[in-house]
């Protein structure tokens, strides 16, 4: 099924009115329909207004990488070019080589996962 990319901007508009209004309807927005059930059925307290709000600093603090990672399953609107291809093919090489070297026994699983984590945050 195809989904449709969600605005960060969008997102927190409808946090920020969710301050004045029916507080939730970002949470159906994002896809997260009963957070946004949730949210109504608490909208007599002011808990759903002070987290829209907070939701939506947080969702105008981050970037558009990291919201997509949240938000949009990962889906950058960035096209993912050549180079950056050739970098993650370079480090699923790199990540089988350090898998051999751990079935050898010439390192420990501590320092396999290390290795993979440090490997893993470069794409």
């Amino acid at each position: 099924m195809l989904t449709k990319r969600k605005s960060r901007s969008i997102a927190a508009i409808l946090a920020f009115s969710g301050t004045l209004t029916i507080s939730g309807l970002h949470k159906f927005y994002l896809g997260q329909p009963l957070w946004g059930i949730l949210y109504v059925l608490l909208s007599w307290t002011p808990i759903p207004k002070v987290a829209s709000a907070i939701e939506g600093v947080w969702y105008l603090t981050q970037d558009e990488e990291t919201f997509d990672r949240y938000f949009n399953l990962g889906e950058s609107v960035a096209q993912v070019s050549p180079q950056v291809g050739n970098q993650v093919e370079s480090v699923a090489n790199a990540l089988r080589e350090l898998e051999a070297l751990r079935q050898d026994g010439l390192i420990s699983e501590y320092e396999f996962e290390q290795k993979r984590r440090q490997m893993l945050d470069r794409i």
